[in-house]
């Protein structure tokens, strides 16, 4: 027995590739075997185009509360191109929310800007879902996914290459899965050797591998990812110092703090959403103890400097050195 379709979706993600896939999905499911011509209709969510011309946001709501013509229901597709944070931008569709239309089928797709706090209620009021297509930290476990989708049948290993090969640019393994699809069909069971002629370089890297593997104190990996991200990722060495200087000047700041739990460690850090960031700073800042943290900090200004022309050193010497230090001090 199937679910029943929601009668809204709000997807965001901080890829627009995966958004857009992600979005293309769902309404080729609810579309189903109808003529999509007479199902779909989407709307552009913008500036308005002049300076009489109506709010787009109006045309959205009305095209959710119009019924279906020749079908037994309408899939309305809002594209939001323009940013809608504050909740009186989205009033149209809250209110729509608190009674929608029984025959639409409204997916809004949120490209920009944060997602007013009285939308995701009214979503969720609703009996709507509210979808994250950002890959984040969940990068194995989202690889696999879309394998199992595309009916691509990939080993343990051959998964592994994949996560690594992906790196922070999730949008790569899209174009990859249909390569690999039409060049062996579905149902092939794959390995590395049938993966890696179609693989090119590795892709960048996301800021808390780093991190965590300096944590860690594993120092071949940490001037791995140090690597990738000044080379693949392409990363600026300002870039990279400025991520090392934030994970650590939050671990300087509950060193001493009078926080017991993650979630008084999050609140002290101004941190949203998930607590387990914070967590892992507690854990790094118990670990340490206060010198090594100020040493710490005191090897990022070093650096700073010395990428300012303090050592005439070439730039990925000055991070590989700060990297190698911070891991020696992590142990």
């Amino acid at each position: 027995m199937t679910a029943a379709p929601k009668p809204v979706s709000l997807l965001r993600g901080d890829d627009e590739v995966v958004l857009r896939d992600a979005v293309r999905l769902l309404v080729d499911e609810l579309v189903g075997t109808e003529d999509r011509s007479l199902v779909v209709e989407e709307v552009e969510v913008g500036a308005a185009a002049e300076e009489d011309a109506r709010d787009p946001m109006v045309v959205l709501a009305e095209a959710a509360q119009t019924p279906p013509f020749l079908t037994e229901h309408r899939v309305v597709l809002g594209r939001i191109v323009e940013k809608r944070e504050r909740n009186d931008q989205v009033t149209l569709l809250v209110d729509y929310l608190a009674d929608p239309l029984p025959s639409t089928r409204l997916v809004l797709e949120w490209r920009t800007g944060k997602v007013p706090k009285g939308l995701l209620e009214a979503v969720t009021r609703a009996g709507g879902e509210h979808i994250d297509t950002s890959p984040g930290r969940r990068v194995a476990e989202w690889v696999q996914q879309h394998l199992a989708e595309a009916d691509l049948t990939v080993d343990a290993e051959a998964r592994q290459r994949l996560v690594t090969w992906v790196g922070d640019e999730p949008s790569r393994l899209l174009g990859l899965i249909d390569l690999l699809h039409s060049t062996y069909g579905a149902g092939t069971r794959l390995g590395v050797p049938e993966i890696e002629p179609f693989l090119g370089d590795d892709g960048g890297v996301p800021p808390w591998d780093l991190t965590d593997a300096i944590d860690r104190g594993d120092r071949a990996r940490a001037l791995e990812l140090l690597q990738r991200m000044i080379g693949q990722g392409e990363r600026h060495p300002f870039q990279v110092l400025a991520m090392l200087h934030s994970h650590f000047a939050r671990i300087l700041r509950l060193d001493g703090a009078d926080v017991a739990t993650e979630k008084q460690a999050a609140e002290l850090l101004g941190i949203k959403g998930s607590t387990f960031p914070a967590k892992k700073a507690l854990g790094q800042a118990r670990k340490l103890g206060h010198d090594r943290i100020v040493r710490m900090i005191d090897l990022l200004a070093e650096a700073d400097l010395d990428l300012r022309g303090g050592k005439a050193w070439p730039d990925h010497l000055v991070l590989e050195v700060l990297v190698a230090r911070l891991v020696t001090m992590s142990r």
